[in-house]
């Protein structure tokens, strides 16, 4: 996960890779890119959507686009992200905007069941600890 900084200066923050995802981690996935430098995009960097277990999103394998967000100079730990390294999209409209033909019961509901799949990926994952 980490490289030699003084001898190897093709990685900086802000550049964008072609990578290959070579370990999943439950916090996270490890990607080689070029000159077999290794970094880690934490599972908050997947997606822009809610990552309740990162093999939704990926595995062993795929070629992924990322963006290095941080280099740690003294361990040389690369950060990357996924969802940087896209393309801007718009964004969808919020739960609390209004919707054609949806009444506030109806974006309530899908509010709370929305939160209530994000509460139990989160305690799934605080289990593992």
């Amino acid at each position: 996960m980490s490289h030699d900084l003084e001898n190897d200066r093709s990685v900086s923050i802000g550049e964008i890779f072609e990578g290959k995802v070579v370990r999943l981690k439950p916090f996270g996935a490890i990607v080689e890119l070029p000159g077999k430098v290794q970094g880690l995009v934490h599972i908050s960097h997947v997606s822009n959507k809610f990552v309740q277990t990162i093999e939704d999103y990926l595995a062993e394998g795929d070629d992924v686009t990322v963006k290095v967000i941080a280099i740690d100079a003294e361990s040389g730990k690369i950060s990357l992200s996924i969802k940087d390294a896209e393309e801007p999209r718009p964004r969808q409209a919020s739960v609390h905007q209004a919707t054609p033909g949806g009444s506030f019961e109806d974006m309530f509901k899908d509010f709370v069941k929305v939160s209530n799949e994000r509460h139990a990926g989160i305690n799934k994952r605080n289990k593992r600890w």
